[in-house]
């Protein structure tokens, strides 16, 4: 799907027309709306010349609104205020270019695609671009939902998870069958038993609700013809409760992929959820990148360039006449260096852990706090062993350097 808007004031006539079909051919353009036509009546004769054939649906609306608006300071250049109408407009970031609108030294983000719920829920991909404005001052929007490929997906460990109540048994035997394993290695196996089980057991929740639904109305309309039997009943709750146990995993696991924290409670905020979620997901999503002076939209390379900028950001240089008493060690006293190289309590570990807000953004190995709670009583003795471990290793190599 992918819909353009373009506000067309100052062209004319045939290079009107022939912009507009050049947009609609290079994007195959699903919809197309134009602004500012200075039309004040439109036939189907002019829709067939824009589109090219007359089986295309096609709706005029007048309007008498000056909708040249900007939502923050920033989009206009050199603007330092905005009108109090500006709160009514919600936009989408564009995700190629800062400015909509050019003239002279002027120039605006007052082009917009304004989209409902629905239409969210429906496209959760959607993201907007602009196009080449070519003769006329107004860039044309483009609106695409084109799912782009990123590979698999990494694993991460989700809240709704623990809702399953078979979950914690399994996590418990998988992770005794690994054995003696280093505890790192054991983490990492434990994501084949786990995606298997999310795999099983939380895949398409939407359709397992529709299912639990259809088979709840079945039975309410067989009862509404007068076909009842004392099962009926008990079936019908069970079916609520099954389908209420998934409403409920839905709106956990919404919660987390959104990570708002307006609501603390299962407060029945799914679709708000949702919504957030596809918003963060939109604004996170880079679709273009300039590498060496050039605009690249190719995904690969766009992996490629980001994953060599942060190599080379976090590379350091290690020389071997340089110490951690030479760098930043040597800034703090005695007693506070001291103090960094005792070894933690288990009690310590313990407090550190809990303190830690659970449903924070996954670390490198993908599990968020929140498992690492729920899953303690297995895990404690081989996670406070890991952390120590740890300690000790820093200790050794603070010791090396300095002798």
């Amino acid at each position: 799907m992918i819909v353009s808007s373009w506000n067309v004031r100052g062209l004319r006539g045939d290079g009107k027309l022939r912009m507009v079909k050049e947009l609609r051919n290079k994007h195959k353009l699903d919809m197309a709306g134009l602004t500012e036509t200075k039309k004040q009546v439109v036939t189907r004769f002019d829709v067939t010349r824009i589109w090219g054939n007359n089986g295309v649906g096609w709706e005029y609306v007048g309007s008498d609104g000056d909708f040249n608006e900007i939502v923050h300071e920033g989009k206009r250049k050199g603007g330092t205020s905005l009108t109090q109408s500006a709160e009514e407009f919600k936009s989408m970031p564009l995700s190629d270019r800062k400015f909509t609108w050019f003239r002279g030294r002027s120039c605006s983000r007052i082009d917009r695609a304004l989209l409902s719920l629905e239409w969210l829920q429906e496209f959760p991909e959607s993201r907007l671009r602009g196009g080449l404005r070519g003769l006329s001052d107004h860039c044309p929007i483009i609106l695409e939902d084109r799912k782009l490929s990123f590979g698999p997906s990494p694993f991460r460990s989700l809240d709704s998870w623990f809702t399953h109540e078979g979950f914690l048994r399994m996590v418990k035997e998988e992770w005794r069958d690994l054995g003696d394993k280093p505890f790192t290695d054991k983490f990492k196996a434990l994501t084949v038993p786990l995606g298997r089980s999310h795999k099983d057991n939380f895949s398409e929740i939407d359709k397992k609700i529709a299912k639990f639904e259809e088979e709840i109305k079945r039975l309410d309309d067989m009862i509404s013809n007068g076909v009842y039997d004392g099962t009926m009943e008990a079936r019908r709750k069970a079916l609520v409760t099954c389908c209420e146990r998934w409403y409920v995993r839905k709106e956990v696991h919404g919660k987390q992929m959104s990570r708002s924290r307006h609501a603390k409670d299962m407060d029945k905020n799914t679709r708000y959820f949702h919504n957030i979620a596809s918003a963060r997901r939109r604004n996170n999503w880079i679709d273009t990148l300039v590498i060496n002076g050039k605009r690249v939209r190719n995904q690969a390379r766009i992996k490629i360039a980001i994953r060599e900028f942060y190599k080379d950001l976090y590379h350091q240089e290690r020389s071997p006449k340089v110490s951690f008493r030479d760098g930043l060690v040597e800034k703090i006293d005695e007693l506070d260096a001291g103090t960094l190289e005792v070894l933690p309590s288990a009690e310590e570990i313990r407090e550190a852990v809990w303190d830690c807000e659970s449903s924070k953004a996954p670390g490198c190995d993908r599990y968020n706090l929140n498992f690492i709670k729920r899953c303690w009583d297995e895990i404690r003795a081989e996670f406070t062993a890991a952390v120590m471990e740890f300690f000790q290793t820093y200790k050794l190599l603070a010791d090396s350097n300095i002798t």
